[in-house]
């Protein structure tokens, strides 16, 4: 065979190929999903169980963080923005707000710290640098390794507001653009603490009690643990077709089940 019919034959498969991907890429109804790293896990677990009962929907969803999900669903870049943090009166402008769960903001340390229960107080001081050593809270003598979220996280913005109050986290705080980066850092530095999401909670991290009360399901859902936040989907205006659906699901008893199988108290 001649290079010259090679080549054509090639050509031939190449534009079939091509023809057959869009055709099959036109047939999937689209939902495109971004926002908070903390609620994006329980997102995708909605998003699985809905496209294995629609198999012609594909559902993306991607992180970034809670201000960018809330600027791009304004925006109308993306069909839903999640938030683990209620948006301002600005940002909330002309969009709807679903509460899809409670979540839990869990203070976290290395297991072989030996603190186990801080004061809503103890722990604004440490963070805004008024506490800087393990043994003034009952800890061993060693410098407070502080690890905080960026500006724009929903989590930080929650915790700034009902920990910090009106003071500031201190400059030098390690600052990590991701709930599981917090996780890791905490998980590798004896001397560290930080705050994450209780859906990203695993055993290899400690716990602490905050004003004495753990962070578990019943203490979120009774309202008895102080620090916890909204898991929110926004849409820009009244959703449509298969993204009304998709927000139907997640309401219904059986998106509440996955809501609370994913460690998230149910809305």
């Amino acid at each position: 065979m001649s290079s010259k019919y090679l080549l054509a034959i090639i050509a031939i498969i190449i534009i079939i190929g091509a023809y057959l991907t869009l055709t099959t890429e036109n047939q999937y109804e689209r939902i495109e999903i971004a926002g908070s790293t903390s609620v994006q896990p329980i997102a995708e677990k909605l998003a699985q169980v809905y496209m294995e009962k629609h198999p012609n929907v594909k559902i993306n969803v991607q992180g970034g963080g809670s201000g960018l999900g809330i600027r791009s669903v304004s925006q109308g870049i993306i069909d839903i923005g999640t938030s683990s943090k209620e948006p301002n009166s600005n940002e909330s402008k002309g969009l709807n707000r679903y509460l899809i769960g409670k979540d839990g903001i869990v203070v976290v340390v290395n297991p072989e710290n030996s603190v186990d229960n801080l004061t809503k107080s103890q722990i604004r001081d440490i963070y805004n640098g008024n506490i800087t050593n393990w043994k003034d809270v009952g800890g061993k003598d060693g410098k407070i390794n502080v690890i905080t979220r960026e500006d724009g996280s929903g989590t930080r913005s929650v915790f700034q507001k009902i920990v910090m109050e009106k003071t500031s986290i201190k400059g030098d705080a390690v600052v990590l653009t991701s709930t599981e980066s917090v996780a890791q850092a905490v998980d590798g530095d004896p001397n560290a603490i930080g705050y994450i999401s209780i859906i990203s909670f695993k055993g290899n991290l400690k716990a602490i009690k905050v004003d004495g009360v753990y962070p578990t399901e019943e203490t979120i859902s009774n309202g008895s643990y102080p620090i916890q936040n909204p898991f929110l989907f926004l849409t820009k205006g009244n959703p449509h077709g298969v993204v009304e659906d998709f927000l139907n699901f997640c309401l219904s008893p059986e998106g509440q089940s996955i809501v609370k199988s994913e460690k998230v108290v149910p809305a």
